[in-house]
């Protein structure tokens, strides 16, 4: 492999500001090539959006760079380092163990994003694995995380998808595959923790330094800039978690690893959507005490950042030279905040949910009893929101929602109290009706479509399938009639109780 630029390269447009960072901050490593990589997908509109030409990247010159096997000029690979709490339990080192930074584009409009290829091979993180990726892992992630941007959820991206010819060893033998992800960056809570477990105050200085610079410059104009930065990823985080409760959308791995600083969901594992409602659900097959369930997403985030803010400590109350006990009061305050916050977003899309335009101090009681309702009644979250969007514009439409709910009378029940509360704003029906679709999405990633997707590319190297389901996540708001399959649960027969994460 070369890193020399190939006589027909389309370059990229390279500035690597994490790889100026002191070397401690990473390992640089050259991804391993792999022995016959093909193409799965290139996100064109990404593509195009970061300033790259999409038909090179689909050629074999770009394929070549997708799959690792050869490193495109300006481009500067490293493995990241970072530590983590991983069910609660701390791992001072972790790091990049099979995804490998080439470096950072800035795009059309002058935002930074790092490109990252997974899977890509051994690092000086790997410890005992492999460093490859098993190619149902990389479908998911492109899937979901795609989905996920069409449904408006901050969100690291896809850009590419590639086999890679060669056979990966897990439960057994795998095709294997190299996922090109895109994000604002891939800065991590464990990354500050990385140096605070070491008392590397100068590391934990420089990191919130680089991260305030890219990520929350605002923060520079305050006294404080890195209490600002602290309550700056409070509130972030909080928007986030409020948005993946709005989507019955749940992480699945929730460690401290894989918080992004930049507020962006990331890291793809054993993620997946509700079906039916219910808080305490859990898919992951590692989360066997069900510490991320749906309904305790809002806490571990809160959680989360407590260690985000143990790792500032040095630095929270160094500005003014004030001693510890300012510092920890500074970083109680920022912590305190973030409750507000996510009660805030939270049932501020709520009400958007269930067409409320006014605030009135019961929304929070009306909605959380339609919640209890659903989850007694086992309805389907998504198409029991969307068939509210209909109900709201005609009272005639309640049967689509009352057919979600085991005891339609406990739908009915709620619904008087529904429209009573609609019956106080002047808001044209369709109106309403209209808001909410943009807000209840009729398609999702369905757990099983994601399996189907996954199981056609690894047993039958048909991507057909893949492309389909990536189709309709393109507009989930919008109501495809040709695609209403798409918007069905699963028959019993295709439930998923389990997902994995791929490692």
């Amino acid at each position: 492999m070369t890193s020399q630029p190939a006589a027909n390269e389309v370059p990229f447009p390279f500035d690597n500001s994490y790889a100026r960072l002191p070397d401690h901050f990473y390992g640089r490593v050259q991804p391993t090539p792999v022995e016959a990589p093909k193409l799965i997908k290139v996100n064109r509109a990404l593509a195009e959006a970061l300033g790259l030409d999409a038909d090179w990247l689909a050629s074999p010159e770009g394929i070549a760079v997708l799959a690792g096997n050869h490193v495109p000029s300006g481009a500067e690979p490293l493995a990241m380092a970072y530590s983590g709490h991983q069910f609660g339990h701390l791992s001072p080192q972790l790091g990049d163990g099979r995804a490998i930074l080439l470096g950072e584009v800035l795009s059309k409009d002058g935002q930074r994003f790092d490109i990252q290829l997974k899977g890509s091979g051994r690092t000086p993180f790997s410890r005992s694995g492999d460093g490859r990726s098993a190619l149902g892992p990389v479908i998911r992630e492109y899937i979901m995380t795609e989905a996920m941007h069409a449904l408006g959820v901050p969100t690291t991206r896809a850009l590419a998808a590639v086999t890679t010819g060669e056979m990966v060893m897990r439960e057994g033998p795998q095709p294997g595959g190299v996922f090109t992800r895109v994000a604002s960056s891939h800065i991590r809570v464990g990354t500050f923790q990385y140096f605070a477990v070491r008392d590397d105050v100068a590391g934990v200085r420089a990191l919130a330094d680089h991260v305030i610079a890219r990520h929350y410059p605002d923060c520079t104009a305050e006294d404080n800039p890195y209490s600002a930065l602290l309550k700056a990823v409070v509130q972030t985080q909080a928007e986030l978690i409020a948005k993946w409760l709005h989507i019955g959308f749940i992480h699945g791995v929730m460690n401290t690893d894989n918080m992004s600083i930049a507020g962006e969901t990331i890291d793809y594992g054993p993620c997946a959507f509700m079906d039916a409602y219910d808080p305490a659900t859990v898919y992951s097959s590692i989360d066997q005490q069900g510490r991320y369930a749906y309904g305790n997403q809002p806490n571990i985030g809160q959680w989360n950042l407590a260690r985000l803010a143990e790792a500032l400590l040095p630095l929270l109350g160094a500005r003014a030279g004030d001693g510890a006990d300012t510092a920890m009061e500074i970083a109680q305050e920022a912590l305190d905040g973030y409750i507000s916050r996510f009660e805030q977003a939270y049932l501020g899309g709520l009400r958007a949910k269930l067409g409320l335009t006014s605030e009135e101090p019961e929304d929070l009681a009306l909605a959380r009893d339609l919640l209890r309702s659903m989850t007694k009644n086992k309805a389907d979250f998504t198409n029991s929101f969307r068939a509210l969007c209909d109900a709201a514009a005609n009272p005639e439409k309640d049967e689509q929602v009352r057919s979600e709910f085991e005891n339609p009378g406990d739908f009915d029940d709620w619904a008087d109290r529904w429209r009573a509360r609609l019956e106080g704003e002047d808001v044209p029906p369709n109106d309403r009706a209209n808001a909410m679709r943009k807000v209840n999405p009729a398609y999702i990633p369905r757990n099983h479509r994601v399996e189907e997707a996954i199981e056609a590319g690894v047993n039958d190297n048909d991507f057909l399938v893949f492309e389909k389901l990536i189709g309709v996540l393109e507009k989930p708001y919008d109501d495809q009639p040709e695609n209403a399959a798409y918007k069905l649960p699963p028959r019993s027969d295709q439930v998923v109780h389990q997902t994995f994460c791929g490692t």
